[in-house]
């Protein structure tokens, strides 16, 4: 897998930015899994690619203070205005790779969808030095078909993705999201999950690597 240049990608944000409307996807049905594998109360906390902030304001109810970051001025200006009653939230748009972050600072890092667009191994490195001991590392992203059972799960995530979407009444995408989503779509790619498995095993030993319907896997990881 080669991540497209970070410019494409935020110029790809900044488009969506404009024309995606709030509500119910496929990222956000799994937001209740992930605040599973946290306590009640935490500390510090990172979200990687926060988008228009939706994880973060999640994060910031249980922990004193979220640092969200993404690459989109475009993403972060709709998040800021969604946010204003959260005190707790310091939104910046950076590239997580060149931010110099000190060792431990976070007691949760977590980043939904954005993972994809980095190298695998230098940014696990990067999470893995900067999570606290017994912090928690949530990671939410997609993955490419490779083996008989991913294939399966995919066909199966089709009749799900239908019926949740009639449950949760969401509104057909218009023309303008679709086209942005098609623009992005071609040239972004994804890892098989034995590539995200085989790096998880060699920097975040004892990660739970989990595939998922509609087309996403879960890694849980906390440091000793």
């Amino acid at each position: 897998m080669n991540p497209v240049s970070m410019d494409t990608v935020r110029a790809d944000f900044d488009r969506l930015a404009g024309v995606e409307s709030a509500g119910w996807n496929h990222n956000n049905h799994y937001h209740p899994f992930l605040l599973r594998h946290l306590p009640p109360h935490i500390g510090q906390a990172l979200e990687i690619g926060c988008g228009k902030g939706a994880f973060s304001r999640l994060l910031a109810d249980r922990a004193e203070h979220v640092v969200a970051i993404d690459l989109s001025g475009e993403m972060l200006g709709f998040a800021q205005a969604a946010s204003a009653a959260y005190t707790n939230i310091d939104y910046r748009q950076c590239d997580v790779l060149e931010w110099d972050i000190p060792r431990e600072s976070f007691d949760c890092i977590a980043t939904i969808a954005t993972l994809h667009h980095l190298p695998l191994e230098p940014v696990f490195l990067k999470v893995r030095d900067v999570l606290k001991p017994g912090g928690v590392l949530l990671v939410l992203d997609l993955y490419t078909a490779q083996t008989p059972m991913d294939y399966l799960w995919g066909a199966a995530g089709i009749p799900v993705s239908r019926l949740l979407k009639v449950l949760k009444r969401t509104p057909r995408q218009s023309q303008a999201v679709r086209e942005a989503w098609e623009a992005h779509s071609a040239h972004d790619s994804y890892p098989a999950l034995a590539e995200v498995r085989a790096a998880a095993d060699l920097h975040l030993p004892g990660a739970q690597v989990r595939r998922h319907l509609l087309w996403r896997y879960s890694l849980v990881w906390r440091k000793p």
